[in-house]
């Protein structure tokens, strides 16, 4: 499990684009579309978008 608190507090609410393994963000924005963009056009063919949460809710429950 990656744990993404760090990115949790510099990237709050909005959209970013993450290495297949959420090793790094390669590009963020407020809009899906604009960091999906900005992903392509440093050469990433297929980027890993996620919204990142504006809180960390604890989540309880079966998977």
């Amino acid at each position: 499990m990656t744990n993404l608190s760090s990115i949790q507090k510099k990237y709050s609410g909005m959209w970013i684009a993450v290495k297949d393994d959420f090793s790094s963000v390669i590009a963020a924005s407020r809009n899906a579309k604009t960091t999906y963009k900005k992903a392509l056009e440093l050469g990433y063919k297929k980027p890993t978008l996620f919204k990142v949460p504006q809180h960390i809710v604890p989540y309880v429950g079966i998977v």
